[in-house]
């Protein structure tokens, strides 16, 4: 099992997977009735044409399936990709832990002293350069201080019998870690990924895209160079 550690406590992990580049050269060549036991140059060459031809379909005959724990307001910004994006990949799955049915100790992102962020000075999203640590740390804490009384509200409401999901109002939903599976065809994570690794990208998901880059690389190294090199 594959795992990356990420932003301040959280993580992504490769569960499962389905394929290889061997198995995008055979879904390719099926159309001819061949099968390779062993991948080759002339089959490196093959993955490069199809993307870059946009002969996309022997990539979806792959999966990888993740589990991911991320602060909520990352993984809402990875589920719009998923139902909002101009791909949609037939063979995505997302399934999430819900505080309705589970009440393990909530686990919050906060930021270093050194990661709070300005706004940027022509956009209306996004951030500008990073503020200075001593700027920064009066924030950290003014925001540990806002988790720790979320905390003692949302413990005295269980406490006092309000059902937890009703509780979990008092917690400081988006820096709250959630857990979730992720699952899609190699296609599906390349096209997360061109969107999602460029500069332009919020920083925190961009660390997300890289730590899956990393691990799907692992897998499909030939296929996933093409796809981020080719496809739209």
């Amino acid at each position: 099992m594959t795992k990356i550690d990420i932003l301040n406590g959280g993580y992504v992990i490769l569960q499962d997977h389905m394929g290889s580049d061997l198995s995008v050269v055979n879904s390719a060549r099926v159309s001819y009735n061949k099968k390779k036991e062993m991948l080759d140059e002339k089959d490196e060459r093959l993955i490069d044409f199809l993307a870059r031809e946009g002969h996309t379909s022997p990539f979806r005959h792959t999966s990888l399936q993740f589990e991911v724990y991320v602060p909520l307001y990352v993984a809402r910004q990875h589920w719009k990709h998923i139902i909002g994006s101009g791909f949609q990949d037939p063979f995505v799955a997302w399934n999430e832990s819900s505080r309705r049915y589970i009440t393990e100790e909530p686990t919050f992102y906060i930021p270093h002293d050194d990661e709070w962020r300005t706004k940027p000075a022509n956009s209306k999203q996004g951030s500008g350069k990073a503020l200075h640590p001593s700027v920064g740390s009066t924030f950290t804490k003014k925001l540990e201080e806002h988790v720790a009384e979320g905390e003692r509200l949302y413990e005295e409401a269980m406490e006092a019998g309000i059902a937890p999901e009703q509780a979990r109002l008092f917690l400081a939903a988006y820096s709250m870690f959630v857990r979730y599976y992720w699952t899609g065809s190699l296609q599906g994570v390349a096209h997360f990924l061109k969107l999602r690794l460029p500069e332009d990208a919020q920083y925190e998901i961009r660390i997300l895209a890289n730590a899956v880059k990393e691990i799907t690389y692992q897998k499909f190294p030939i296929s996933l160079d093409a796809l981020l090199k080719h496809s739209d």
